[in-house]
């Protein structure tokens, strides 16, 4: 029984399987879309496919592709197509063929949209706040474009360029078509010391002048407003804390030791009893100092709110010799300053306010990157100045000139430079050596110039040529006793410190120099007539006539004591600064 069973459905099977075979050969071969149309951007389509037999299919263009490709019996196919390139629209198609019958295919016409032309921005704006370390002042925005533009950026209430954002290089790929590709832009940003905040604009504009675009986007920056610092001890003690915090000072510790501005190290505050004393000075800072810092910028925003401050002094930043600052603007707001030093701090330039600091009476520029003598530093500029120094501004040491191909090494070096073509050294800084008193203009005079260890050439300006200057038996400009018996010109007379050593001069030391009033006290034999090295025509830095010692000196001043023992004077030693008498 179970037997027969067992062949019964058997038999009912075969007769299904057949039933099915035949079912299928009779399902008619096919697509149920015959046209697809698709924006730019492409995508995915589905295509089912009838059929009874095996089919293949094909495409027309590489930007569609089929999966599977192949198949038997009804499936259902995807068909990808790829994003756009051009702004123009195209068409192909797929073909679904029957193998077992090559005539007979169905076809899927395939449309495709082209991109408009358009600069668009996934944000339309951007929030910065007012201050941030300079390594994270920055922040990038992502453009999607199919037209190379330029970019303009544009203040919101000035309608000018914006100095405090900047863009950086860019570059816009359309070498494989114009699809839109994602171009990133880094914004720079600088410090807002004001208490407003402010805002830009910054717009897109084609490169071709003929591109007119469906979408173009534009992007806002809004900047926050700084905290408002007023004026007064309380102000003074946030500014110097935000000047620590920005120069990145290693060893301050104003901040986390808990005293009172008081007993801050490096600073002084105004008390009863100093000169320039008014009540309104009580217990602000008077001077401050930094020290051993790390900063790529000029001198912090905050330093703009010490308004009874009369003397800074900013020293020794990290890497200097690698670094082209400017001061910055906001140091150039103190315009009671008398005495200032940005010194080992970097700087190439001054900012173009830095005129604005007329009531300087001291400023020490000594171990920065100069290459010159700013020319903003005259004394028609600085009525007040009576001490400059610029020494040492060397980024590297290069003892022979002649035997070097380094450039922008500092050191003064473009004043006497050499000229190869008229082989003649440049001018020494001359008007330096002019700046003399002037009552009628209220210019007080250089006493102090060192311009020790850069890279000056060639002979120092004797003046015999010179018809501005007259010479000491002219006129009595001085007191008798320091008129010297000989006639010499009468350059500075008033220099109480001059400095030059260790530079690249030769030739001869002009009389002027060597029969100056000040001569015995200036320290010659360290800090003038030492020179070091070679120039660039390959001379021996050094002066043709350095006295032995400084007796000739004595015989023409003959009111004067002679300075230090005659055994000091023999071995040319001599600082002549301690016991002589004008």
């Amino acid at each position: 029984m179970k037997v027969r069973n067992h062949i019964l459905l058997a038999l009912l099977a075969v007769a299904f399987m057949a039933s099915c075979s035949e079912a299928d050969k009779t399902i008619e071969f096919g697509v149920d879309n015959n046209s697809i149309d698709i924006e730019a951007v492409g995508g995915t389509r589905k295509v089912n496919v009838s059929a009874g037999e095996n089919w293949v299919a094909t495409s027309s263009a590489p930007w569609i592709t089929v999966l599977p490709a192949n198949g038997s019996g009804s499936k259902e196919c995807s068909l990808i197509i790829d994003s756009a390139i051009t702004t123009s629209p195209r068409d192909g198609y797929v073909l679904f063929i029957n193998t077992d019958n090559n005539t007979e295919y169905k076809r899927v016409d395939v449309s495709q949209k082209g991109f408009d032309y358009a600069i668009t921005l996934d944000e339309p704006s951007v929030n910065i706040e007012n201050y941030a370390t300079l390594d994270k002042r920055y922040f990038d925005v992502k453009v999607k474009t199919n037209v190379a533009f330029n970019v303009k950026v544009v203040d919101e209430e000035t309608g000018a360029e914006p100095s405090w954002i900047d863009v950086g290089q860019f570059n816009v790929n359309l070498d494989h078509g114009r699809r839109p590709r994602e171009v990133s832009l880094r914004i720079t940003w600088g410090i807002n010391s004001t208490p407003m905040q402010r805002n830009a604009r910054l717009s897109f504009t084609p490169a071709e002048t003929d591109v007119k675009l469906d979408r173009n986007d534009e992007l806002t920056i809004n900047q926050d407003a700084a905290e408002r610092i007023v004026t007064g001890r309380g102000g003074d003690s946030i500014a110097l804390l935000g000047i620590a915090r920005s120069l990145e000072v290693w060893a301050s510790d104003w901040e986390s030791s808990g005293e009172r501005m008081d007993n801050w190290d490096g600073v002084v505050l105004w008390e009863e009893g100093m000169t320039g004393y008014v009540d309104s000075l009580k217990g602000r800072v008077k001077s401050a100092e930094f020290t051993s810092f790390s900063t790529k910028e000029g001198i912090p925003y905050e330093v703009q709110y010490l308004t009874a401050a009369e003397e800074l002094r900013f020293y020794s930043n990290v890497n200097t010799f690698q670094l082209n600052l400017g001061t910055g603007p906001y140091i150039c707001e103190l315009t009671q300053l008398k005495r200032l030093t940005i010194g080992a701090y970097g700087l190439t330039e001054l900012d173009e306010n830095f005129t604005k600091l007329k009531n300087l009476e001291y400023l020490d520029l000594s171990s920065n990157n100069f290459e010159q003598v700013p020319a903003v530093i005259n004394p028609e500029n600085f009525p007040k100045l009576h001490a400059l120094r610029m020494a040492n501004n060397q980024r590297l040491l290069i003892y022979d000139l002649s035997n070097s191909i380094s450039t922008n090494f500092g050191g003064l070096y473009q004043h006497t430079k050499y000229d190869s073509a008229q082989e003649t050294f440049g001018e020494f800084p001359t008007w330096l050596l002019k700046w003399e008193p002037d009552a009628a203009k209220g210019i007080a005079g250089l006493d102090t110039l060192n311009l020790s260890v850069n890279y000056l050439q060639g002979s120092i300006p004797d003046f015999k040529d010179d018809a501005t200057i007259g010479y000491y038996d002219d006129e009595d400009f001085i007191r008798p006793d320091t008129i010297p018996a000989i006639h010499v010109k009468r350059v500075m007379p008033q220099l109480k410190m001059f400095a030059l050593n260790l530079n690249r001069l030769t030739g001869e030391l002009p009389e002027w120099i060597l029969y100056h009033p000040a001569l015995d006290w200036w320290d010659p034999y360290t800090l003038l007539f030492t020179q070091e090295g070679k120039d660039e025509k390959g001379n021996l830095a050094g002066f043709s006539n350095t006295p032995v010692n400084l007796n000739y000196y004595y015989e023409k001043y003959t009111k004067k004591e002679m300075a230090g023992s005659s055994s000091d004077q023999e071995t040319g030693t001599d600082s002549g600064s301690q016991t002589g008498s004008r």
